[in-house]
């Protein structure tokens, strides 16, 4: 099975919505750099398919990658049906998914500005095995659990 990387974000901020900046390093143990998200926890960095996005944009949101303060958007793999312990290459990078969906907290300022949210349902949230580099337009190849 195999998606595609659409966006690469970050922001310097919780909760928030983040920034395309198209190109990002993996470390281990930390997630994406620069991501406020990133850190020693089970969720370092954040996906988000471009199709959960788009449901959004079908009911009149103007929402982009990004917007749902997802790390990584994708396209081609449904996120949320790849089971916990699934490893992924992720550019160069390879990773473990930790987590599927999460509970959002009261007054999250992604929710306030959009009126929902997809993450909680879904978003997945993966940790950092081996580091590497990710970049907008690499493949995901999902490698199994």
């Amino acid at each position: 099975m195999k998606g595609e990387v659409i966006a690469v974000c970050i922001s310097e901020g919780t909760g928030t919505a983040k920034e395309n900046v198209g190109h990002g390093v993996l470390r281990v143990d930390w997630g994406l750099e620069g991501d406020a998200h990133a850190g020693d926890w089970h969720r370092q960095v954040s996906l988000l398919g471009i199709e959960s996005i788009q449901k959004m944009q079908a009911k009149g949101l103007n929402v982009v990658e990004g917007s749902f303060a997802e790390n990584i958007t994708t396209r081609g793999l449904v996120l949320y049906e790849l089971p916990v312990g699934t490893r992924m290459r992720l550019g160069t990078a390879l990773v473990e998914v930790t987590q599927i969906g999460k509970k959002c907290h009261t007054g999250c300022a992604v929710f306030q500005q959009v009126g929902d949210c997809v993450m909680p349902r879904e978003g997945i949230f993966i940790k950092v095995l081996e580091p590497g580099e990710v970049n907008t337009g690499d493949v995901i190849e999902v490698l199994g659990a």
